[in-house]
């Protein structure tokens, strides 16, 4: 069934001690068995601090994870993102039950695959061939099974020459090649795959993500998906999780929670423009919205090299006249220095005229922008006075794509640091 519940996850914590391995101190371990005997909860649980990498802290104990509460159904992709620290890694381990939680429980049902680092579960003096029959027994297949896969499995990974030879002498992206083809075709019920997919070349990374986007789709399986490629989990997963120093900040789509990501990792832009005050400005007119789109019309905040967008702004007017001379332009920054300039005034009139309600959208055949996150800046001007102007209107992140298509196909009226493309300009 394809709303069946495959994995549930409860209350889950993790604890750790910093600086120790293992729980800590004999008088602590002590501690703890005495409360267990007398049927009392852990005194340690009681105390701890966030996982908030960035301050010192006063507690020795952190809670790297504390309470998760989430489900997955069968079929589902399912994107887990947040910045480093935020126990996105934690959690897999937990769920791959490479260790165990502090406090809450885990429900599956079915077999679990995971690949979280380079090399997990190979046998180093064992050949590759040997490692697909171990990691197979371990998933409870018969070699039978893994026999029936063994063929399609290596020529996945692209590691034929070398299939015979101890995975010691495999580079770490040969290892990452051979696991993923492993952890992809022995058909697991649920498969998690770490950030380690990064070490893979972007030919290797593409057939991987179609490879997840198979399995799901054909095979109703489910997959676990950790990335700081937003590009990746974009396209890949149907629903997203954000993680925020340990607890769990927003459950959604998978646009959502990128959205949500970007927005709480960006300097807390309010994307609702109607109710920006971070605006300078007479006001008469103003920006009521601002979107960048895709070739498709797709509403999106990650783009890639070379990729067909769209920036599209809604005026809005406050008094009901009809200005003249009017300018809008977009300026594109990334630390500080600019990269991009948008305007109406490059294009073949030099003024609008605007009235409210009025849309103008500016299009870039081909993003000559490379992967970085960038500030979108917005500024509207009529007869030479500054109707609005904010700063820092949107944060989007370009992904690396494909620019050239020959040696000389560039964007049209790319000059270096300002590019002119032609703007369309409507009424809402």
């Amino acid at each position: 069934m394809k709303n069946e519940v495959i994995l549930k996850v409860e209350n889950l914590s993790k604890q750790y001690r910093l600086g120790t391995v293992g729980s800590g101190t004999i008088s602590h371990d002590l501690n703890r068995f005495l409360a267990k005997i007398r049927g009392k909860e852990d005194p340690y649980l009681k105390i701890g601090e966030s996982n908030d990498r960035a301050l010192k802290g006063d507690s020795e104990y952190v809670w790297a994870l504390k309470d998760i509460n989430f489900e997955v159904k069968k079929g589902e992709v399912l994107g887990i993102i947040g910045k480093n620290g935020a126990g996105k890694s934690t959690l897999l381990k937990i769920l791959s039950k490479v260790t165990g939680p502090s406090t809450g429980s885990i429900k599956s049902n079915g077999r679990i695959a995971s690949l979280l680092e380079v090399g997990t579960g190979f046998h180093p003096e064992m050949t590759g061939k040997e490692n697909i029959f171990l990691n197979g027994a371990i998933l409870g297949m018969t070699k039978k099974e893994i026999q029936s896969k063994l063929n399609e499995i290596v020529s996945f990974s692209g590691c034929e020459r070398y299939i015979d030879t101890p995975v010691k002498r495999y580079s770490s992206g040969m290892k990452v090649r051979l696991a993923f083809a492993v952890a992809a075709h022995l058909e697991p019920d649920i498969l998690i795959v770490d950030e380690v997919l990064a070490v893979g070349d972007a030919e290797f990374q593409k057939k991987a993500i179609g490879k997840m986007q198979d399995i799901s789709n054909e095979g109703g399986r489910t997959v676990l998906f950790v990335s700081h490629d937003m590009a990746a989990i974009q396209s890949l997963c149907t629903k997203g999780i954000v993680l925020n120093n340990g607890t769990i900040g927003f459950v959604g789509s998978a646009v959502e929670a990128i959205e949500n990501y970007l927005k709480v990792g960006g300097d807390q832009i309010n994307l609702d423009f109607k109710k920006r005050k971070d605006r300078i400005g007479k006001g008469n007119l103003k920006i009521s919205d601002l979107k960048i789109l895709d070739d498709k019309d797709n509403v999106v905040n990650i783009i890639k090299t070379g990729q067909k967008v769209k920036f599209r702004v809604l005026i809005d007017n406050n008094i009901n006249n009809t200005f003249e001379k009017c300018r809008l332009s977009l300026s594109i920054s990334s630390n500080g220095k600019y990269f991009l300039l948008l305007s109406t005034e490059l294009g073949k009139n030099n003024y609008l005229k605007l009235s409210g309600g009025d849309v103008i959208e500016f299009e870039i055949p081909k993003l000559p922008l490379t992967k970085s996150d960038f500030n979108l800046e917005v500024f509207l001007e009529s007869d030479g006075e500054v109707q609005d102007w904010i700063e820092h209107a949107m944060k989007f992140s370009v992904e690396d794509g494909l620019f050239y298509d020959g040696p000389t196909n560039y964007p049209k009226g790319w000059a270096g640091k300002t590019v002119l493309v032609n703007y369309s300009y409507t009424k809402s």
